[in-house]
Formats: C-alpha cells, structure tokens, sequence
C-alpha cells in the first residue's frame, strides 16, 4: 500500500494522509471547503478520506498558527509555502521500453535555464542527431522562488511550477521517447533545502538532528516511514511518469548502504524485467559493492574528471590537491581500474583513506565526464573548460571521453562550445539570502585567486536574477565546428565501440609522459581498442596499431588524440 500523498479511490472519493507523530490533531483544508479533523493511529498517521476532484487545492493544518503543504504534495500553487493540489495519477501509455546501458550518452541540463519542460522539448531532435541518447534533467522538484540552481527542492514529489504543470512534464518525456532518448531525473534523497521544508514541525522523528551533515540533521532512512517516503517517490518518477532512469545525488551523505540496496531492489521488482531501467549514484566513497546488475548501473566517476581538470588547466588548489602529484599516472589508473582512489590516502582530507578496489568491475560501471553541474557550477565564477584550456587540448580531452569504454557524459552547451558560465543561483530573501551569498564566498576563502576579501567580492551573488539569466546557454562562435566534432565522435562511438562494450575488460594502462597516456581494452567483440592521449607540449612514442579508428593531431604529438581498433 501507498503510505504518502493523496490517493484516489472509488465514486470520487479521495484517502489523505498525513504522517505527524509530534501532532495528536491535524486538520485536512481545503480552498472553498468545509474543515475536516483527520483521524490519528498508533504510528502517527492521520488520515482522512472524502469526496474531492482532481484539480482542488488543500493543505493541512497541524497547529493553530501553522498550516503545511503535502511532504507528498504532486504539484503545488502558490510556491512551496502554498497549497498543495490533487492531481490525477496517470501511468505511460506508450509502449516505449528504453535502450540498452551499453548505448547511453547522457546530456545533463537544468530545465530552467533552458525555458521549462517546452523549452527542453524543443531542444530534443537537435541532441538526436548529434548522438546523445539519453538527457539527465537536474533536479525540477518544487524548491523556494522560481529559480534554484537544482539542490534546495522540499517537495520531492511536486514538479517546480516554475518549469510546468505534471502534464507538461508527461509531454517531455513522451517527446524524447519519440525522439529514441532516454530520460534520466535527478533525485535528492540526503537532504532537504532552507526554505519550505516543515517536516520537523511535526515529524521531528524524520531526521537525526545528532547526526550532522551540511544540511542539518541526518535524513532518518533506516525508519520505514522515511524508507517508504523516497521508495514511492523513486516509483513514482518511474512507473507514473515514464523516467528511464534516477541519479542519486551524493548518497554518501545519506550514509545508509542497506536503505540504498533495499532501493534498488524494491525498484528492480516494481519495473520488472521488460524495461530497460538505469541507476545511477553519485558517491564520494567510491563505493564498488553498490555497482552491479541487480542493484546500481554505474557512478558518477568525480575521479576521471578529476584528473583530466589537472592536466588541462595545471589548478591544483581545494580537491584538485589530490590529483596534483603524477596525473598521467593517475589517469592511466582510471582508464584500467575505473577509481583512482581505491582506498588511498587523500591529501586533500588529511590523510583520511578514500575508496575500495574496483578493477573487477566493467568501463560502463564509471560514467565519466570532463563538465558537469558541480564542477562548474560549484567554481566561483562558473567558467567552463573553454576557457581554462586550449580548444586543441580540449578536443583531445573530448575525443578520449566519447571513445573510450566508461560511460559518457556531456554538460548542456558543450556541443556549442558554450563559454556563457554557469554559476550558482538561488531565489531566497532577507537573511537567508545574505546567508547563502556570504557562505558562496567564504566557500572560495581557500582558493588562491579568492584569498582576500576584496577578491571574494567580486563572485557573483547567487540572489540577483541576473546571475541566473548569465548561466542560460549562449552558443560559441565554433558552434557548428564543435556540433560537427561532437557529431563524429558519437556516430564512431555507436558504430565502432558501443557494440563491443558488453563483456569489454581494460588489457593495461600506463603513461608515457607526464601529460600522456597509454590505454587499451579488450572489446566483448573481440577487438582490441587502444587510445593514446596527450595533453603536454612533448611528443611521445606511438605504438604500432595499425589504421587509426580516430587521429586527432598527430599521433602522439602534443595536445593529440589517437584511437586504434583491430
């Protein structure tokens, strides 16, 4: 049975349900009707059940002076402070399956910037033809104001008003399957944002507060209750609305690996074996137990991205101290053995030992990338690659990104050669902006460039709309240059390396230089695939491989790229 939200039953009646164990009374509101007290059981929940329709507004009243929307609410009016409206359930009529994990491209955006859900729609047949098969839509639950950068949502299960209604959202997804895409949806199951979150007015028992993390205190998963919370709402993105695939946004902070496995499986069995759903985890811990068939597809592999961020722009400042010292060889790791940290020491955290042994597990377990939301989001200014490094450099780094065995993932105007940043911005007021707009620049205090206060003054402030207009995607000059790159590459990919990629093993990595590496993979087709790849300004020996699959440069030469499949 359906613990949270609103359930509609027979002759128009509706069930409503609330879980308030700090409250011995809540009464259901509802906008133009009567006042309905809610009946309380041993556990907490207070329920009700009357006649309503579709489209009504309600809210529920758990102290005098305190009325809350639905934690379960499935669209909101009037913000995340307002109602809550009841929306009919409605399930995918299509008969669409999804694709095989082998064949994902993925293409992450955040759907504000690009004009709500139509605006995303219209950007479809375009991603198609360049070859991505797959979009990642940031975070669109219902957060505070009308624009957020993706991570302070409070009503996980209501799409933001500001991106469109859930028939809007229907519409997208049936738009990319018509498309041949996959869409993926970014979940945020480790906190709760500053604003609009009144879950621990009257179920405190939601959370740790004695346990810290970032955002307060821990999300309780290990209750059935909070279990039951994100369970029905991963399902709902999934079975309601025809999602293909979640990401599980930095479930190191949710520090449960039994709530995840638990998960994972109960997802497994409700979307049964017919189609093709993909898991995905963002997870510090470079965790290898979560990553298999039954469980997770694959992980945001921060470590590829990482590294190839060193050797392109030299910084070395914050987290990128842990990848400062041999690169190359660093990288040469994670092109064979998916991690670079697998239980190593990490400079950056003191010593603290980070990660486990992964070598065992397949390329497509890692889902690489050279850009994505944090890592340019969480940068001061919010520039891309673009300009930290050369356009030649960067189109190695690309070509070793799309051709090699992990999974690849590109950043909303990559393909364009986009050099609008995007920074991070938020819609809150009063204190709570000042808050967030001095902790963004006390966050930069360690990086050299932001040392000094006057210096820190100078990021923009995540309040002001026009730093969330400067983040909309503005095409390069190369534009057409970099979608016919972007274009090549993904048609070798889906021709030449995509049909390997089951049963596909690294044979050996290692680096020639201080800026390049050597890598190759025995494919499930029985190819060899060996990439060269070098970032540094020396040559260095090319193997005899025959015909190149790819040249980009010459091979071996400085910032060049070479692929070789025989």
């Amino acid at each position: 049975m359906t613990l949270w939200g609103p359930m509609r039953l027979e002759d128009g009646r509706w069930r409503f349900r609330l879980w308030a164990p700090d409250r011995d009374a809540v009464t259901l509101e509802r906008d133009g009707a009567a006042d309905i007290a809610m009946a309380r059981d041993a556990d907490g929940w207070h329920a009700v059940e009357t006649l309503a329709l579709a489209g009504d507004r309600y809210r529920f009243r758990v102290h005098p002076d305190l009325a809350v929307p639905d934690p379960a609410s499935r669209a909101q009016s009037g913000g995340v402070h307002g109602w809550s409206v009841l929306v009919d359930p409605a399930a995918p009529t299509c008969d669409w399956r999804g694709r095989p994990w082998a064949e994902t491209v993925i293409y992450e955006l955040h759907v504000g910037l690009c004009g709500g859900f139509s605006g995303v729609a219209a950007l479809l047949p375009e991603l198609a033809a360049i070859g991505v098969t797959a979009i990642e839509l940031m975070p669109i639950n219902a957060f505070s104001g009308t624009r957020n950068w993706g991570y302070d949502g409070v009503l996980p299960f209501a799409p933001a008003e500001a991106y469109g209604t859930p028939d809007d959202l229907r519409a997208l997804i049936d738009a990319a399957h018509a498309q041949g895409l996959m869409i993926f949806l970014d979940v945020v199951y480790n906190h709760f944002g500053p604003d609009g979150n009144y879950l621990g007015a009257y179920a405190s028992a939601f959370f740790h507060p004695e346990r810290h993390t970032p955002w307060g205190g821990a999300v309780a998963v290990d209750r059935a209750q909070v279990a039951a919370y994100f369970r029905e709402n991963a399902l709902m993105w999934l079975m309601d609305y025809g999602f293909d695939g979640l990401r599980f946004d930095a479930v190191h902070a949710i520090d449960n690996d039994d709530f995840l496995d638990a998960l994972a499986r109960d997802i497994r069995a409700a979307t049964g074996p017919d189609r093709h759903i993909h898991l995905m985890l963002e997870n510090e811990r470079n965790d290898p137990d979560r990553l298999s068939p039954d469980r997770y597809d694959a992980q945001w592999n921060d470590d590829f991205h990482n590294v190839m961020h060193v050797l392109l722009t030299g910084e070395r400042d914050a987290y990128y101290e842990d990848f400062a010292d041999r690169p190359a060889d660093k990288l040469a790791r994670c092109l064979a053995e998916g991690f670079i940290y697998q239980g190593d020491a990490s400079p950056h955290q003191g010593g603290k030992a980070r990660g486990r042994p992964s070598g065992h597990l397949p390329p497509t377990a890692f889902i690489a990338f050279l850009q994505n939301h944090d890592q340019v989001g969480n940068r001061a200014l919010g520039e891309r690659l673009i300009r930290l490094a050369t356009p030649e450099r960067l189109k190695a780094a690309t070509a070793l990104l799309l051709l090699m065995p992990q999974i690849p993932l590109l950043f909303m105007g990559e393909e364009t050669g986009a050099q609008s940043p995007f920074l991070f911005f938020t819609d809150f007021h009063d204190e709570l902006a000042d808050a967030v707009r001095e902790g963004r620049r006390r966050e930069f205090a360690g990086f050299a460039a932001f040392a000094s206060e006057e210096a820190r003054a100078h990021i923009p402030d995540p309040n002001a709309s026009g730093t969330f207009d400067a983040s909309r995607v503005a095409a390069g000059n190369a534009a057409a240059e970099w979608r016919d790159f972007y274009r090549g590459l993904l048609a070798l990919r889906r021709d030449r390396i995509v049909p390997g990629l089951p049963g596909c093993r690294p044979t050996g990595a290692r680096s020639l230089s201080d800026a390049a590496v050597l890598a190759s993979w025995r494919m499930g087709s029985g190819e060899a695939l060996t990439i060269l790849l070098n970032l540094g300004e020396i040559a260095v020996k090319t193997p005899q491989a025959g015909k190149p699959l790819f040249l980009l440069g010459e091979a071996g030469g400085p910032a060049s790229f070479a692929a070789w499949l025989a």
